[in-house]
């Protein structure tokens, strides 16, 4: 009788600690490394580094553009990644347009199964040239950073959103006559893993 419930015992204990282990590992912690490249648009403000941005109304100073991105990274498990992104514009309000390159670490928070919140840090480029008759002369690399959200649709498709810095305080000649430059991405996308 002694033997008895010494085996049940063990047995419930093996059977317990088993079902625990597979339970307890959620897929967001799960090594995901794998390629993805990407295309979004981009709304982009261009300005005088002292006019403050806001890509929703039309300020002296500051050119709203609209961009395409193009993006290629790898990610290595599901907390870090590398990327690099394209940029260069289709439409444009009056000055300028654009053209830039990123180099990004991408370190990623994990929210939930399909949830991520993702940071921005590296360096890039930017180049800006005039799209009217204004006198612009930009071309600087400097440090970049943005935060963002990606939502999986599935194992390989995922929609994203965000925020980058592009440039601060960036020397040229602006079409105002500035020659501290500022640039601000917000980009909505669709990445694919691979």
């Amino acid at each position: 009788m002694k033997q008895t419930i010494y085996a049940l015992l063990v047995s419930t204990i093996l059977a317990t600690s088993a079902s625990a282990t597979e339970q307890d590992v959620p897929i967001t912690h799960a090594v995901r490394s794998h390629f993805d490249i990407g295309v979004a648009l981009s709304a982009v403000s261009t300005r005088d580094a002292s006019v403050a941005l806001n890509i929703f109304k039309v300020t002296d100073g500051q050119d709203r553009l609209g961009n395409v991105t193009f993006l290629a990274g790898y990610d290595y498990n599901a907390y870090i990644g590398l990327e690099g992104r394209y940029t260069t514009t289709i439409t444009a309000q009056d000055a300028v347009k654009m053209q830039g390159w990123s180099l990004f670490i991408k370190p990623v928070y994990p929210v939930a199964e399909a949830f991520d919140i993702y940071g921005l840090l590296g360096y890039g480029g930017i180049t800006m040239d005039p799209s009217s008759n204004h006198f612009v002369d930009v071309s600087d690399n400097g440090f970049q950073w943005g935060l963002g959200i990606d939502y999986r649709f599935g194992k390989t498709v995922s929609a994203f959103f965000d925020y980058t810095s592009l440039a601060k305080d960036m020397d040229g000649l602006y079409w105002n006559g500035a020659h501290k430059i500022d640039a601000d991405a917000f980009t909505v996308g669709i990445r694919y893993a691979f």
